[in-house]
C-alpha cells in the first residue's frame, strides 16, 4: 500500500513536473520572440518603455481630439452656405443683369449682396443676416429665396 502511493505520488509529480517545464519552456520562447534584437535591456525595461510610448501616445490623440474639436467649431462660422440669384427687377432693362448674392455660415448668419443694375447705373447694396433674419432691413423675397436657397444641398439647387 505504501509501495503504491509512493508511486503513484512520484508519477503524478513527474507529470505535473512536465506540464510545469513545457508552459516555461513556452513563455520563454515567447518572450525570446519579443525581445529578439535587443541586446543591454531586460524584459522588464521593454515593457516599460512601452508603457512610456503608450501613455506619450495617448496624451498626443487627447491633444488631437482637443484640437479637431476646435478647428471643427471655428469652421463652423466660415462661409458654408451660397446663394446666388439673377433676376430683372425693371421692366425698362434688358436681360437679368441685377443679382442677390447670399453668403452665410453654418448658423446662417452672414450677409446678402444685391446688385440692382439699371439705365443709369448699377447700385449695390448689403444686408446683414443673423440666424437667417436681416437685422437692420427687412429681406426682399428675391432675397429671402436666395437664403433658403443656400441652405439646400446642391444636388437640390440644380432641379
Amino acid at each position: 500500500m505504501l509501495y503504491n502511493f509512493a508511486t503513484l505520488s512520484f508519477i503524478v509529480l513527474t507529470i505535473w513536473l512536465i506540464v510545469l517545464t513545457i508552459a516555461f519552456w513556452k513563455m520563454l520562447s515567447y518572450y525570446n520572440k519579443l525581445t529578439k534584437g535587443l541586446t543591454d535591456q531586460s524584459l522588464k525595461s521593454v515593457l516599460e518603455n512601452l508603457m512610456k510610448h503608450a501613455n506619450s501616445a495617448k496624451n498626443d490623440i487627447d491633444h488631437l481630439k482637443l484640437y479637431c474639436d476646435k478647428i471643427q467649431k471655428d469652421g463652423l462660422l466660415h462661409i458654408q452656405k451660397m446663394g446666388f440669384l439673377r433676376f430683372n427687377p425693371f421692366k425698362d432693362t434688358g436681360g437679368d443683369q441685377s443679382f442677390i448674392l447670399s453668403l452665410t455660415d453654418a448658423n446662417d448668419t452672414g450677409v446678402v449682396i444685391s446688385g440692382l443694375y439699371s439705365r443709369n447705373g448699377t447700385r449695390w447694396y448689403t444686408k446683414k443676416v443673423v440666424n437667417g433674419k436681416a437685422i437692420d432691413h427687412d429681406l426682399s423675397e428675391e432675397e429671402k429665396k436666395t437664403l433658403k436657397e443656400a441652405g439646400l444641398p446642391s444636388s437640390a439647387k440644380k432641379k
